[in-house]
């Protein structure tokens, strides 16, 4: 990597933490972009340099994060059902620790077609439910899962079970815990939930 592709990935650093402190407080309506520049030192046009708009932030903000979690989740050796869990406890406990309004934005970035598209050409919803198929085609493919598996069903059912949880814990103002709600889900039914999926050898290990 060169110095000057280093500075701009600093540069573009600081402008997504420089959003996160400010969204996290006011929400993105309550942001403009000229105090995200000038929380982090540089100009109007630097933001624009590599966001088309403010909303675009948004993504940016839990895309990398997310991204971990999947990875971490697929370089797992624990059982499949195990492996799921754990994706979906840390997805929620990540939207937990980082606040409540900039969950809302997600939210309302997810629901509102006119900002849920973003330069990178992926909107956060599809973003996610790939990420548990990738999951799920894993599974398949370390025999864990049956090869009929209906991926793409299941992923949106996992995905939906999710951001409703997350709607619910939004919109009560975080009056109880999104990640233990997370962790109760998956103690409870996602063994049953998948329980017609696994293979013979994958149901003793998760039994």
């Amino acid at each position: 990597m060169t110095k000057r592709q280093s500075a701009a990935l600093e540069t573009k650093r600081k402008l997504i933490d420089a959003a996160r402190k400010i969204v996290s407080e006011r929400g993105l309506a309550g942001t403009q972009v000229e105090e995200i520049t000038r929380l982090c030192g540089v100009s109007k046009g630097t933001f624009y340099t590599y966001f088309k708009r403010k909303e675009d932030v948004i993504f940016s903000l839990c895309k990398n994060r997310f991204g971990e979690i999947k990875e971490a989740a697929l370089a797992s050796h624990e059982p499949f059902s195990v492996r799921l869990s754990s994706y979906m406890v840390d997805f929620c406990s990540y939207i937990e620790k980082e606040s409540l309004k900039l969950c809302q934005e997600w939210i309302r970035d997810t629901a509102d077609p006119d900002f849920a598209g973003n330069q990178d050409g992926i909107n956060k919803l599809k973003f996610d439910i790939e990420s548990v198929a990738e999951l799920i085609n894993d599974g398949i493919n370390r025999g864990e899962l049956k090869p009929d598996t209906p991926v793409e069903p299941l992923a949106h059912t996992l995905v939906e079970i999710m951001y409703g949880e997350m709607l619910c814990w939004a919109t009560s103002n975080g009056a109880f815990s999104f990640s233990e709600r997370s962790q109760e889900f998956c103690e409870q039914f996602l063994t049953s939930l998948l329980k017609p999926y696994l293979t013979t050898t994958s149901r003793r290990k998760n039994s």
